[in-house]
């Protein structure tokens, strides 16, 4: 016997086998998983069914969102746009004496949202509007402080502010009963916040400028202490200074009488040592070189001379001889010029090295001279600088406190400028206007929250009431939660037709789901549509009687040769024209199946009918006397068709299924719960028998696969009259 796990061929796969060798199984089908998956399908299905409830919830919700709206008081909104300056910072340095750096406008920002939010500032407005006496805003219980209070959180309460996401403009609406209040208190929200922000500049500047005050007194008094003491001390060691100093903050030699003498005795002797040397210099030269250009300046009129008679002389000598008494007389000439000029030039050279050597000794005695008073005066200078040591000490003292004042005088009129009132740091761009309209209560708002939180809740309880009511209900929770293959859906029957009607109909939809689940046994063993199927349901009214008819009647129909067997031998279903016949009598006696079968109204089709009703059913069926008329059974019939009892409670059904060994199990869409059926489907898998598949019964529109008539026209002909029918019992309907 094998045991397969069969999957229709409209259900998208074909029969293969569980344990056999190079087995395929389909991972859905390969255990039974956990019921209570809700994936779109299901929740498509689920929102299907119960439609008119969450058609119901939806109006429950637009009724309760007219009500509310209703009896809501309107509520009026009043909306101020404000702009935000944040504020320069003055910063002074050594290189530039002003420099503007503004802070994050972000951070100023969302600082300014938090001031607008703040405690501090609602009290303002209530205390500047008086609303603590207003007996519409507050009543008149309590004492003023107490009214003064809730005024307070009623100004905090109604105020909401919206930061920006980018810019530097900051809305904030204030909701009230009343439009005018509602714009009255926007309006004075704003007011109030520029004024507190004013005067928060103000009070920080005015606290700067106050401690800065007594700072500046005190420099003032250590800077006129430190003065008195300089003088004095200046005054007693007989120090003048002419100057301030080299700006470091302290004196030095030069400030002094004494050291100005000395710098000019200094540069006045250099100035003495470079004429010196200059003179020397000269003479040593003049010395050596004998004043030639001056020589040569004074004698240059006889050298001429002298030099003309060379001439004359030279020329003469080619036509007279020297001893001629004219070339004599030439000759005596040029050597009296040459005389001359000798005495001339020892003239000039002796009296310009007289004049240069004077020149040379009046300069070294100056040099000299100066080099005493130096020396002398360098004396008084030491002397000068050792008693100017304290002096210095106090001239820095003088110097430090006179910079602290400065400075807390710079600083004191750059705070006296920041604390000005200038550039407010908010303005206001929109001021708030009575609203024409309240804001809540909205009433299209209200009513698709109302439609939409309906629609959520009717979804949400349909969900629920479908996972609380946990049945079989289409294909997928066959496969899903029983784990076994759907063999198909039966619909329900329309209109007033019977379920024996619909099946006389070969076109009607009830005939036509048959027929596929009929197509799907063909693949439901190796060899086939299995030879014994025993058809049964984990309660009573499922419609496995009626599925046990379908199934034999759509063999027949095919030319197949088929036994119906009423195995329910506590309540059959089939009723045969007489009782003297049937299983009952075959289970208790070694009589033939053929002595006990009937002839039906269908061609191919015989009934094995149950007989009297035995008072031990499971006794007869627990012997293996059913199992040889199954054996005879399929040696002369094709099919064999078992109608037998709910697998649950009783103990005949799980005794049927060993002997026939394969099982199509019914479901009733939307009744079996999903335990019951799989302790039903355990039952009977423990007796050994193969479970086929599933057959869902009494499917809606949503379970099945919308199976419809075609209107081909199969043409059986009807019925003759002499032949036994089928008469069913209707207590197990399909449809």
């Amino acid at each position: 016997m094998n045991n397969n796990l069969v999957v229709s061929k409209d259900d998208g796969a074909w029969a293969v086998d569980r344990y056999g060798p190079g087995s395929r199984v389909s991972p859905e089908l390969a255990g039974r998983p956990a019921a209570g998956v809700l994936d779109f399908a299901t929740l498509v299905r689920i929102i299907h069914q119960w439609r008119w409830l969450i058609l119901s919830a939806a109006v429950l919700g637009l009724a309760a969102a007219i009500i509310i709206t209703l009896l809501t008081t309107p509520i009026y909104r009043a909306r101020v746009t404000l702009e935000v300056n944040p504020p320069s910072v003055e910063i002074l340095d050594e290189k530039s004496r002003e420099r503007q750096v503004t802070p994050s406008t972000w951070d100023y920002v969302a600082t300014q949202v938090g001031l607008l939010s703040s405690r501090s500032l609602a009290e303002r407005v209530a205390q500047e509007l008086n609303l603590a006496n207003n007996a519409e805003f507050v009543g008149t219980d309590g004492d003023p402080s107490t009214r003064l209070k809730i005024a307070t959180s009623r100004v905090a309460g109604g105020l909401a502010v919206r930061p920006p996401d980018e810019g530097q403009l900051i809305s904030f609406t204030y909701d009230s009963e009343s439009p005018q209040m509602a714009a009255t208190i926007a309006n004075a929200i704003a007011d109030a916040f520029i004024n507190s922000n004013l005067q928060r500049r103000y009070e920080a500047s005015a606290y700067a400028r106050n401690f800065l005050e007594r700072q500046i007194a005190r420099t003032r008094a250590d800077l006129e202490r430190s003065e008195r003491q300089l003088v004095s001390y200046a005054q007693a060691q007989g120090i003048i200074n002419t100057g301030s100093g080299d700006g470091s903050g302290q004196g030095n030699d030069g400030t002094s009488l004494q050291g100005q003498s000395l710098v000019a005795l200094n540069q006045a002797l250099a100035d003495a040592t470079a004429r010196r040397v200059a003179a020397e210099g000269a003479y040593r030269q003049a010395a050596a070189a004998g004043a030639t250009s001056e020589v040569a300046a004074s004698s240059q009129p006889l050298r001429q001379t002298r030099a003309a008679l060379e001439a004359e002389y030279q020329e003469k000598r080619t036509l007279m001889k020297p001893d001629h008494p004219e070339m004599l007389s030439l000759r005596s000439r040029i050597d009296e010029l040459t005389r001359q000029i000798a005495r001339e030039t020892s003239q000039v050279a002796s009296a310009r090295s007289n004049t240069l050597l004077a020149e040379y000794r009046a300069a070294l005695a100056a040099e000299r001279a100066l080099q005493g008073q130096v020396a002398a005066l360098r004396g008084s200078v030491l002397d000068l600088r050792g008693r100017s040591i304290q002096y210095t000490i106090f001239q820095r003292e003088v110097d430090t406190n006179r910079a602290l004042y400065d400075a807390l005088l710079q600083r004191y009129k750059e705070v006296g400028v920041a604390g000005g009132i200038g550039a407010a740091p908010v303005s206001v761009v929109d001021k708030a206007e009575p609203p024409g309209g309240p804001y809540k209560p909205n009433l299209p708002m209200n009513l698709a929250l109302g439609l939409g939180l309906g629609l959520v809740g009717g979804v949400g309880a349909a969900v629920g009431f479908e996972f609380l009511n946990d049945t079989i209900k289409t294909r997928e929770d066959v496969r899903n939660k029983l784990g076994i293959a759907c063999l198909g859906a039966i619909p329900k029957t329309a209109g007033k037709a019977t379920f024996v009607d619909e099946l006389r109909d070969p076109s009607s939809a009830v005939s036509e789901a048959y027929s596929a689940v009929v197509a799907a046994l063909r693949f439901s063993t190796e060899s086939g549509i299995p030879k014994a199927l025993l058809v049964t349901s984990a309660r009573p009214g499922e419609g496995k009687s009626s599925s046990a008819l379908a199934l034999a009647q759509n063999f027949s129909r095919r030319g197949k040769k088929v036994l119906l067997i009423d195995g329910d031998l506590r309540k059959p279903t089939f009723k045969a024209a007489s009782e003297k016949t049937g299983l009952t009598q075959l289970l208790t006696n070694e009589g033939s199946v053929g002595d006990h079968i009937v002839k039906t109204q269908y061609d191919d089709l015989w009934l094995l009918p149950c007989g009297p009703l035995p008072p031990n059913p499971a006794d007869l069926l627990a012997t293996n006397r059913f199992q040889q008329i199954i054996r005879d059974a399929s040696s002369h019939f094709d099919v064999v068709v078992i109608d037998a009892p709910p697998a649950l409670g009783l103990a005949d059904a799980p005794l049927l299924a060993a002997a026939a060994g394969n099982v199509m199990f019914v479901v009733e869409s939307g009744k079996t719960r999903t335990a019951a059926a799989l302790e039903a489907i355990e039952q009977l898998e423990s007796s050994g028998a193969h479970i086929i598949g599933a057959t869902l019964t009494k499917a809606g529109e949503s379970s099945g696969y919308g199976y419809s008539s075609y209107g081909y026209g199969y043409g059986y002909g009807k019925v003759g009259s002499k032949r036994n029918e089928i008469q069913m019992i209707p207590h197990d309907t399909a449809s």
